[in-house]
Parts: C-alpha cells; structure tokens; sequence
C-alpha cells in the first residue's frame, strides 16, 4: 500500500513537472521575488538611512509575497489540467477519466495529488527564500538582520499551505481561470482580504492574512495573531477546503 503510493505520488509530480503552464508557475514565482530585491535595493537602503523603514526586520521576507504567483499556479492546475481535452480527435474526452481509470481510488488520487504539490511547492519555496534572503543580506548589509529559522520555515509552509488552498479551491470550482484570476490579483494587485480588515477585524483571520502573520512582524494588522495560532488557523482554512472540494469530487466527477 505504502510503495503503491509513492509510486502514485512520483506520477503526480511528473504530470505536474510535465505542464507547460506549472513551469510558468514555477519560473514567475522562482524569478520574480529576487528581481524585487534586486530593483528596490537602492530605495531600499535610502529608506532605512532616512529612518522612513523604521524596523527592517521583515525585510527580505516581505519580498517573498510577489512570488506566491508560483505556488498559486501550481496548485491550480494540478488540478485544471485534469478537466482539459484530451485531444482534437475527442473533445469532450478529458485527462480525469484516464487518470481514474489508473487509480480508481479517489481519495488516494487526491492524497497523492496534494503530496505532489507539497513536495514541488516546498522545494520552490525553500528556494526562492534562500535566494532572496541571500540576495537581502549581500545588498543591504548589516541593515537587516537575518530572519530567524523559524521564521523562514514559517514562511515556507506559508507557501505550502497557499498551493493548497489554491489546489482545494480549484476541486471546488473545477475552473482554473477563475481561482487563479482572483487568487493572483488578491495578492499583487489589490488585497480584497486587506480591504476588508478595514470594514471588520475578523477579516485578520481570512487565510492569506492570518497566514502571513507566521512569519510577518511589523505589517499594520488591526488584530495581532500569534505566529502559531496564525498558523493553525490557516491550516483549518485549507483542511476544511479540502474536505469540501474532496467530498465533491467524489460525488459529481464520474
């Protein structure tokens, strides 16, 4: 049981390593975050001389956010790609029958589905934070301290925890465009979250707000939540998520 799931898991990565839009997913989010730090460095550094960033603290990990572009991307079309044609000669055929008829288990399929986007969500975050951590300290010197470890793991699972939520939502939909549209411009463009924590301050506990909160010190929040209370909520957001779009896969999807 336990080999036949590693072997389920090592065909989730692959399929999803072998779609053209997760290796966008994977780029944008991998590429974006150090050009961040790159471009704003010279701001940067004046803004801490001039007293205008008074706790450079979160520096560095501040920088990650714009990166969530990858992981959204990945857990959105993990699953996406299961409702696509398979072909011109059978457009009505989609990838979801052949995949069930390999593993006709649904359940382990989602299970196998989600430690795939874990393992691929993990490594590109773990990644990128290196990276833009690294580049944080080589440009800005002793301005920033070095974020403690679990604060940086934090912000990994951070990363994790949005590509399921992104991979939950999307097995409730079974749209692509519409999550990823919102899930993409929440966090680039403008945060509706945020805008709501100005009308009430319950909305500090919607996901990507309290999530953040793990590893984010100095962000004006109306209602301050402890990194691993921040955490647990977060994870019970995706849970019940992924509970919802699992029981409702296993009763439309033939």
């Amino acid at each position: 049981m336990v080999t036949a799931f590693r072997h389920a898991v090592r065909a989730e990565v692959r399929k999803l390593l072998g779609l053209p839009t997760a290796w966008l997913g994977l780029a944008a989010g991998t590429l974006l975050a150090p050009a961040i730090v790159l471009l704003n460095a010279p701001y940067t550094r004046r803004a801490i001389a001039d007293g205008t960033i008074a706790d450079p603290s979160d520096l560095g990990l501040q920088d990650l956010g714009i990166g969530l572009i990858g992981p959204m991307v990945l857990g959105v079309v993990i699953v996406s790609s299961e409702y696509t044609s398979t072909g011109p000669d059978a457009p009505r055929a989609r990838q979801l029958t052949a995949t069930l008829t390999a593993m006709p288990g649904r359940l382990r399929l989602l299970a196998a589905k989600a430690a795939a986007l874990i393992l691929v969500a993990a490594a590109q975050a773990a990644l990128v934070a290196t990276a833009v951590l690294t580049l944080t300290q080589v440009l800005l010197g002793g301005h920033v301290p070095v974020p403690a470890p679990a604060r940086i793991a934090a912000a990994v699972l951070y990363w994790v925890l949005t590509a399921l939520l992104a991979y939950a939502v999307t097995l409730i939909t079974r749209n692509g465009v519409v999550p990823l549209t919102f899930l993409i411009v929440n966090s680039t463009v403008v945060s509706v979250s945020y805008l709501l924590t100005k009308v009430t301050d319950l909305a500090v506990y919607l996901p990507d707000i309290v999530g953040a909160q793990m590893f984010i010190r100095t962000a004006d929040f109306p209602v301050r939540v402890a990194p691993v209370t921040a955490g647990l909520v977060m994870t019970g957001w995706v849970a019940v998520l992924l509970a919802v779009g699992a029981a409702l896969f296993h009763r439309r999807d033939a």
